[in-house]
């Protein structure tokens, strides 16, 4: 990923960066073409300069940001060829049956089930809390803001949405965006274990405080469950917590928070490589 595109996408996360001042660039020629460092050091150039402080090559813009180094692009295919016809029938007959339920009240008022998308043998599974109006209308998960902010975030890690699976914990939109009850997370859960039995990812990322606290069976603030390796299931494939990108967009002061955690996970899952 070069440069120019890895700040693209940390911008539009929102986390800011440092830039040289215009003051300074003689101090790092790359920057600027020879023609404008030969005009800046010429004699007209510098009877034409006021006087005054040096100023500090990398004098922040805004904040600081640490050196962000591209990630390889993690490998999507644990196996050459397609699924076989035994694994793809119990992906379709899960589906339909996500489609078609009514164990809880949300099947009366929801548009449509949202059951999850993706690469089919991604070694990441994103894992969010329920579908907004959005993924309710089109039936797919984070397509809203929230999901614009969610696939900025994965591009920054060098992670494109289609090389990832993405899923909620509930199927079905509550009414008003509310908090799932504990009756619908019990009736929708079961589907989301199978999923993850279907795609054994190499690792989780729970996104929010619901998906969190639902997969680990904790009531921890979101806040404590940060920065650190949580084990999920019998295969304790590792589990990373961050914040839901509809809370940064409410809060953006934590998305440099939400970038720590990404970076933590990419290194997880690079530890996980090399293993």
């Amino acid at each position: 990923m070069n440069s120019a595109r890895r700040l693209e996408y940390l911008q539009a996360i929102g986390v800011d960066v440092w830039v040289p001042r215009l003051a300074s660039l003689q101090a790092v020629p790359d920057l600027v073409p020879a023609a404008a460092r030969a005009e800046e050091g010429s004699p007209a150039h510098a009877a034409a300069a006021p006087a005054g402080p040096k100023v500090d090559l990398l004098q922040p813009v805004r904040e600081r940001q640490p050196e962000v180094r591209p990630a390889p692009r993690p490998q999507v295919a644990r196996e050459s060829g397609p699924l076989t016809p035994e694994v793809e029938a119990e992906w379709a007959s899960l589906k339909a049956e996500v489609l078609s339920c009514t164990k809880c009240a949300l099947g009366k008022t929801r548009t449509q089930g949202v059951f999850g998308v993706g690469n089919r043998r991604a070694d990441w599974l994103i894992i969010g809390e329920a579908p907004g109006a959005e993924e309710d209308r089109q039936g797919e998960p984070f397509v809203g803001r929230g999901g614009q902010l969610l696939n900025a975030m994965l591009r920054a890690i060098g992670l494109p949405r289609e090389q990832v699976f993405i899923a909620n914990v509930l199927k079905s939109r509550p009414p008003g965006n509310r908090d799932p009850k504990p009756d619908e997370v019990s009736a929708c859960l079961p589907y989301l274990m199978r999923q993850i039995a279907l795609l054994q990812p190499k690792l989780m990322l729970a996104v929010g405080r619901i998906a969190a606290q639902n997969l680990l069976a904790t009531d921890v603030a979101l806040g404590r469950l940060r920065g650190q390796v949580h084990t999920f299931g019998e295969l304790n494939t590792p589990l990373i917590v961050t914040y839901h990108p509809a809370y940064l967009l409410r809060t953006p002061a934590d998305k440099r928070k939400a970038w720590e955690d990404l970076k933590f996970a990419r290194s997880v899952f690079r530890r996980l490589e090399s293993a």
